[in-house]
């Protein structure tokens, strides 16, 4: 969909007396529709809407993006009311990400808008050389979609996919259709990256095709690796694996229940030079975890990086005990003097639970250790300071006796 970009008189929107307006003065970047006087007209303004937020005695806090069918109704996009949210302010917005990104990558594979970490709520763009796929998670994001295609075509992308697969669409009140922005829809990709190189399936593959987040994650835990057996679970494309190989690990096994993602894998591991030392398996990683015990393996690094046990807050305790149970099941399969990676990238389960979950696992499986290090998502992945969704990814390296 496409908008005008001259911007006319905004309509208001009002908080509620008890509303955090202090809060939001002061960087938080949403206001629930609980905090809002969600009176007829305010209901009728059309999702997507620039506003104008007040407090509750109506004076100005800043101009915000707004959903009336949405939980998180207003998602603030600045202080300045006197702003034009228009092409060019979304244009110099996204060209200030990408001038952070430019400084961390010297090739254009990476996290070039990180949604509210970027100042763009809602709005994830990964980037793919000359390729960029776009996820509109929210309805102003949605509406401007060819707005923020054209400011990708100006940074040189001349392809862009919009990647509408998610839960946060659903949330917003947004179809599910993916579909080409510019040029034609993309297909599968070689991205370097840790020495390896992954094969991204732009347009059919999950989410964006690759999880530019772990790259910090993989390379550390691919120098734990060498000489040494490694087995990635949850391995998608060959996350892990992959890099553990370029850094010299003997052998990897890669599991995933994607048939698609182990012949991605597969696939990588060719253009690396790395196919003779991976193996892959498809199945149930808990299953297939236990076999592998019953078999007597043994790997000298084991890692686990699931798809999120607990999205949002009403998955979070069935989430923990998922971690708990993998974490028991992955340690089991470690070396003794080896190394277990476990990771999350739920929003609702903070370091402190996942933390304690992973170590209830450890203990059920009589097993105990060393925490060698923490880890979170790379730089092109920034935290907004008053937003610990932002901050989702986590990973535990634990070096066990």
């Amino acid at each position: 969909m496409n908008t005008s970009s001259v911007q006319g008189p905004l309509p208001q929107v009002r908080l509620r007396p008890k509303a955090p307006a202090r809060a939001l003065r002061f960087g938080a970047p949403w206001a629930y529709a609980d905090d809002i006087v969600m009176d007829r007209r305010t209901r009728a303004i059309a999702p997507g809407s620039i506003v104008a937020l007040v407090d509750d005695g109506r004076a100005p806090i800043g101009l915000a993006a707004f959903n009336p069918v949405s939980r998180i109704a207003a998602r603030l996009l600045t202080r300045d009311s006197d702003a034009d949210i228009d092409a060019d302010w979304i244009a110099a917005r996204i060209a200030h990400a990408a001038a952070l990104r430019n400084r961390l990558h010297p090739e254009p594979f990476y996290r070039l808008v990180h949604a509210e970490g970027d100042g763009l709520p809602g709005l994830v763009i990964d980037r793919f050389g000359d390729t960029a796929v776009v996820q509109p998670n929210a309805a102003w994001a949605d509406v401007r979609s060819d707005e923020i295609a054209t400011a990708l075509q100006g940074l040189g992308m001349g392809s862009v996919w919009l990647n509408a697969s998610g839960r946060a669409r659903g949330l917003e009140g947004l179809d599910d259709i993916s579909r080409p922005l510019a040029g034609p829809a993309p297909g599968v990709v070689e991205v370097p990256m840790n020495g390896a190189t992954y094969m991204a399936d732009l347009a059919g593959g999950q989410k964006t095709g690759l999880f530019f987040d772990q790259r910090p994650n993989h390379a550390f835990a691919a120098a734990l690796s060498r000489g040494g057996r490694v087995l990635d679970l949850f391995s998608h494309v060959g996350g892990f694996a992959l890099a553990a190989l370029a850094a010299g690990a003997t052998r990897a096994l890669a599991v995933d229940s994607s048939a698609p993602a182990i012949d991605l894998a597969e696939a990588g591991a060719r253009t690396s030079g790395t196919a003779e030392r991976l193996e892959t398996r498809r199945g149930d990683c808990f299953e297939l975890a236990q076999a592998l015990a019953a078999e007597g393996a043994l790997f000298e690094t084991v890692i686990s990086d699931p798809p999120a046990f607990a999205p949002a807050r009403p998955a979070l305790e069935a989430g923990l005990r998922a971690y708990e149970r993998i974490a028991r099941a992955a340690a089991a399969l470690v070396a003794p003097g080896g190394f277990l990676v476990l990771c999350s990238c739920s929003h609702a389960a903070d370091m402190a639970r996942f933390r304690a979950a992973c170590l209830a696992g450890l203990g059920r499986a009589g097993r105990s250790g060393q925490i060698l290090h923490v880890g979170t998502a790379g730089p092109d992945h920034p935290v907004h300071p008053h937003l610990a969704e932002t901050g989702y990814l986590k990973a535990l390296f634990l070096r066990l006796d």
